[in-house]
């Protein structure tokens, strides 16, 4: 969020909670300088201002600025010539890294420590931005948080986990803000897989010509800290891998304690990282966690017919086409862009056909047939419990909070949790995007329940039946 808008807000906020006359004397002149590593510098006119404001309205700054920013800080009071002072340090500073990176690049170094010459690369893609990233319910928040770090990056969500399904935008979302603060700033960004940084630690053992590692380890070093934006995608990968999880344990408290934006993906929350250690999932938590929710029909046909206008399509797709796939391939975005594909290539072997809904619904028929083949144990439990309780399956997954939807929705949640291996973000995705302690909550009612109510055990070892039938 810009500094000022920031500050505009809070001083609307704060102004209500005084008198005229407090505000006045104490806050009007006030300005927001910066937030970075968790703290807020604010500026105000005089010497008095810094410890009256410590002293007297502490409390009532640092409650406004969290309900702003859900983020708590360390409150700093400068005087103006005091922030100008602190500008000329880190102008210094900036110029002396300059420096530095440019030694690091330069074909003499590498050929001084006798590792092979790398150029430094971002990896990001440059056709995903924010332009062309379709923004919806289901991953509006996302976008939104990515933006904010995009624009602010190391000061407020530091780090952004980002985390949901395969397909949704994940990735998309990291380039997007990689991109735009490569084209805003003069910052270096690195975009890396969990396996490409697994595959340089490795490294780390190889030997130079002189029997030593020490040169593979300050390449290592160099690449991962020596960067001001850390993009990771699947963390979930270092699973299993101890001492690659050590090595990037540091890494991570290298840059964060630099002020460096760390931005990790995965497909399950950091609660669900069962096999990373817990100092790593405390970590991951420290900024913001975010969830990209599969996106709803009138996500998925936006995102259909934005490929197709992307595409530059000789062929005319048609409306009822276009919904028939919005409806019928999945959440999957690939899938539902890789579904345009085949289209287009069957109407091509069919000696041009016009596209009509006869000829995808011919064309796509395995991509259909598969998706309904492979629905999920969540779905089935959740038509299982709907038709026990007379009900839709549409109204299980709403947010209907009426008593005759509400307990059934709760039971499907318990049976989702205790007969699957899904995570309570995951089930609470397929409810219509609940949150995950929504369902941690119902799982413990039904349990509680069970114990003291005979009739909901029975039902519940009825549908438990059923649902292994099926």
């Amino acid at each position: 969020m810009n500094v000022e808008l920031l500050w505009s807000k809070f001083l609307t906020e704060v102004k209500d909670d005084l008198t005229s006359l407090s505000f006045d004397t104490w806050f009007k002149d006030t300005q927001l300088y910066k937030l970075d590593d968790g703290k807020a510098f604010i500026i105000v006119p005089m010497p008095i201002h810094k410890k009256h404001l410590a002293d007297n309205y502490s409390d009532l700054i640092l409650s406004h600025l969290n309900n702003i920013t859900g983020t708590n800080f360390e409150l700093v009071f400068l005087l103006k010539e005091e922030m100008e002072e602190e500008e000329k340090k880190k102008k210094e500073t900036e110029k002396t890294q300059k420096k530095v990176e440019e030694a690091y690049i330069s074909n003499d170094f590498h050929e001084e420590v006798g590792v092979p010459h790398n150029h430094y690369q971002s990896n990001l893609k440059s056709e995903y931005t924010f332009e062309n990233f379709i923004v919806g319910n289901s991953n509006k928040f996302a976008h939104a948080a990515a933006l904010s770090v995009a624009e602010n990056p190391g000061n407020m969500y530091n780090p952004l986990f980002i985390y949901g399904n395969s397909g949704l935008g994940k990735t998309h979302l990291m380039h997007a803000i990689g991109n735009y603060i490569t084209k805003n700033s003069n910052r270096r960004v690195l975009y890396v897989t969990s396996d490409q940084f697994i595959q340089d630690f490795i490294g780390i053992n190889k030997k130079d010509e002189k029997g030593t590692n020490f040169n593979y380890i300050d390449f290592f070093k160099n690449k991962y800290r020596n960067i001001d934006v850390l993009i990771i995608d699947d963390i979930q990968f270092l699973g299993g891998a101890t001492q690659t999880q050590q090595e990037f344990f540091h890494t991570f408290n290298s840059l964060y304690d630099d002020s460096k934006q760390i931005i990790i993906s995965s497909d399950r929350s950091p609660d669900d990282l069962k096999l990373l250690e817990d100092r790593l999932r405390t970590r991951f938590c420290w900024g913001l966690t975010v969830n990209i929710f599969p996106p709803d029909f009138s996500l998925r046909t936006e995102i259909l017919k934005k490929k197709i206008i992307a595409g530059n399509l000789e062929k005319e797709i048609p409306n009822d086409v276009v919904e028939y796939i919005a409806s019928n391939i999945g959440t999957d975005v690939r899938q539902l862009e890789g579904s345009i594909n085949r289209l287009i290539a069957y109407s091509a072997m069919m000696g041009g056909a016009e596209i009509t809904l006869d000829l995808a619904i011919e064309a796509l028929k395995d991509f259909i047939s598969k998706g309904l083949g492979e629905k999920n144990d969540i779905q089935r439990i959740q038509k299982i419990v709907s038709e026990y309780f007379q009900i839709s399956v549409e109204d299980i997954r709403s947010k209907k909070r009426s008593s005759n939807i509400a307990f059934p929705r709760q039971i499907a949640m318990y049976l989702c949790r205790t007969m699957t291996n899904e995570s309570f973000p995951k089930i609470g995705t397929e409810f219509g995007g609940k949150d995950h302690t929504t369902v941690m909550h119902s799982v413990l009612k039904i349990e509680k329940e069970i114990k003291v109510n005979k009739d909901l055990a029975n039902i519940i070892e009825k549908l438990k039946k059923d649902i292994g039938n099926v």
